[in-house]
């Protein structure tokens, strides 16, 4: 007998196997597969997460050496006045200079830093300042065993003064009268009388400048800087800016 052809459905399923499902029909033409079906409400879109921002593993600290987020200032008037925000390098290449209050965007260090280049042999001169800065703090870390910057707080606390006279004209008469700082132009004063002390102080000392290199590897300026802060943040009257102080302080004190 010839073979017959085989059967292009195939053999019938057995009794008791389930059906298999009719595939959907296709959507009408114009109609998106993903629409929701009518009589129901699309579902809602879920807003897209903005990635986070990954937080820098290392810690700003100044001059990669000392941490400022430890110091605390104690003098609630200078609190705000006093900026102590990360940073390594305090040089901002004067970006909140000639700004209203622009001087408390700045970092404290900066400011004595900036002090520092007052005077004819750094006018100009900020890495040089920087340094002696730099030399300054690790002196001061050696001997007080504590965050240079934290001292440098101290010192200015203790060496702001809290009023100083004014002139007043009665008639033609120009008479003092004694007036409360404010507490920008505390900050002002205490630093510059810091700066200028230690300056100040290179020139009464009686030792060479070549004998306190050769003794110590640091610069005399930084090392009169480190004592003027040091001396200062006891509130020792050896500093002259705690000396510049009490004598404002009693003058105004008469003025009353």
């Amino acid at each position: 007998m010839a073979d017959e052809a085989p059967d292009p459905e195939g053999p019938p399923p057995p009794e008791g196997t389930p059906s298999p499902p009719e595939s959907a029909p296709p959507p009408p033409e114009g109609v998106s597969p993903l629409a929701a079906p009518e009589g129901e409400a699309p579902a809602p879109e879920r807003p897209r997460k903005k990635p986070a921002k990954k937080k820098p593993s290392y810690q700003l600290r100044l001059f990669e050496r000392w941490d400022t987020s430890e110091v605390v200032v104690h003098d609630k008037g200078l609190d705000r006045y006093i900026n102590l925000s990360p940073i390594v390098i305090p040089h901002t290449a004067g970006r909140h200079a000639n700004k209203p209050f622009g001087k408390g965007k700045t970092n404290i260090v900066e400011r004595l830093i900036n002090n520092m280049m007052r005077f004819e042999l750094y006018t100009g001169k900020k890495s040089k300042a920087i340094k002696i800065v730099t030399q300054a703090f690790t002196i001061i870390e050696e001997q007080a065993k504590k965050n240079p910057v934290q001292v440098l707080v101290d010192a200015l606390e203790k060496a702001a003064p809290r009023e100083e006279i004014t002139r007043l004209r009665f008639g033609g008469i120009s008479v003092p009268r004694a007036v409360d700082i404010a507490p920008g132009r505390r900050l002002d004063v205490a630093l510059r009388n810091l700066s200028n002390g230690a300056v100040l102080s290179t020139f009464k000392s009686g030792a060479s400048k070549k004998t306190l290199e050769k003794e110590r590897g640091f610069e005399p300026i930084a090392q009169f800087l480190a004592q003027e802060i040091l001396a200062a943040a006891r509130g020792d009257m050896a500093s002259s800016a705690i000396a510049k102080k009490e004598e404002i302080e009693r003058v105004s004190a008469s003025a009353r």
